[in-house]
């Protein structure tokens, strides 16, 4: 066996030296990985959180309101311009995003937020952050790692003319068959529906034996259910099927985080929701909607693509019993979006496989939520 060399007299000296410097960088290597992290993440404050708020409120991109969750520690630049949303995972300090705010503060922060992780004995990561940045982070020492593709569609252009649209025209028709109606509730009179709310998104939670996500993607609370406007589908005037919205006052972006339905909503009640949240959004004069990241999507498999986008694509193609890569990227293209890369960047070092297993283990709460949808 390979391992019994180091024993044998015979053994060549620079074969037992090798040997030796394997097992001390591995033991090295190990103990980088799993010797705790000092020092605490502290959660947001109330204060803290409404400071963050407003400067969401002020920008383009609308995912930023994944700060109103409150789960995410939060790092502002020295002025309290911008902001890091963060949160921590084993050795891994994982920004969520590009930092939120004007982009002339972004390059203090990102330095700042390396410095404190490094402090903290972790590694700095940032999740899903967009190309015009990755000079940047490059910049600040880190490696960039493409995780799939952005979806958006330029509302300005959409409409439900032309043969490429049938498709979403005859599910519009098809949802005033059977005899669903579209709603927008204003944020300040969503408290009222929550109730009716709840009941649709614990019974998708039952059916699809589901738990609830962090980090990345929202949880169905109150406080934060009811912090923006919520679209619905209403069926004998009861909710069946329900999306919470993120926007901000410049209207440049519309998003959404939770989708869910009630098993009593007819078959594609989600797909009549989005179009219609398509129109509603270009009607109210929002310039896109972002429909969010179809993991994986997007990677190269050619021979002399890096090992990282050869393994992804593989994943993608063939990893549906863990995910349905497939499935969601297809659900979006229904729609016809527009496809922009996002990726992940790493510093210290750090293996990207193992930052995206800390990254995966924070959004879904541990090893028993990743193991459950």
């Amino acid at each position: 066996l390979w391992w019994e060399f180091e024993f044998q007299s015979e053994a060549p000296r620079s074969l037992r030296a090798l040997l030796g410097v394997v097992i001390l960088s591995s033991a090295v290597a190990v103990w980088s990985l799993v010797r705790p992290a000092i020092g605490r993440v502290e959660s947001p404050t109330p204060e803290t959180l409404a400071k963050a708020a407003a400067i969401v409120e002020a920008q383009d991109e609308a995912d930023g309101n994944l700060v109103r969750m409150g789960d995410k520690s939060l790092l502002f630049s020295e002025d309290e311009r911008a902001f890091i949303m963060y949160g921590r995972k084993n050795r891994s300090m994982i920004a969520l995003f590009d930092p939120i705010g004007p982009r002339d503060a972004w390059p203090e922060l990102v330095w700042r937020f390396i410095e404190m992780a490094r402090g903290a004995g972790c590694r700095a990561v940032f999740y899903q952050v967009s190309p015009d940045a990755l000079s940047l982070y490059a910049d600040a020492g880190m490696q960039a790692f493409r995780l799939g593709e952005l979806a958006t569609i330029d509302l300005a252009r959409f409409d439900l003319v032309g043969g490429k649209r049938a498709a979403l025209r005859q599910t519009k028709a098809r949802g005033a068959r059977d005899g669903l109606t579209f709603e927008v509730i204003a944020q300040g009179d969503v408290a009222a529906a929550l109730p009716d709310l709840t009941a649709v998104s614990d019974a998708w939670l039952t059916r699809h034996e589901a738990n609830e996500k962090a980090f990345s993607l929202g949880a169905f609370e109150d406080g934060y259910v009811s912090s923006q406007p919520v679209a619905v589908l209403r069926l004998a005037g009861r909710i069946v099927a329900f999306a919470n919205l993120l926007v901000t006052q410049t209207k440049a972006e519309g998003s959404i985080d939770l989708m869910r339905f009630h098993p009593d909503a007819p078959s594609g009640a989600m797909d009549v929701l989005f179009v219609h949240l398509l129109e509603y959004l270009k009607a109210e004069g929002y310039g896109r909607f972002n429909m969010g990241m179809a993991p994986l999507s997007g990677m190269s498999g050619r021979k002399i693509a890096p090992i990282w986008d050869r393994v992804g694509t593989t994943v993608f193609e063939h990893g549906e019993r863990f995910y349905n890569f497939k499935g969601l990227r297809a659900f979006k293209s229904k729609f016809h979006p527009h496809w922009r890369a996002r990726y992940m960047t790493t510093a210290g070092g750090l293996s990207p496989a193992l930052a995206l297993v800390d990254v995966t283990l924070l959004i879904g709460g541990g090893l028993k939520g990743v193991a459950q949808r």
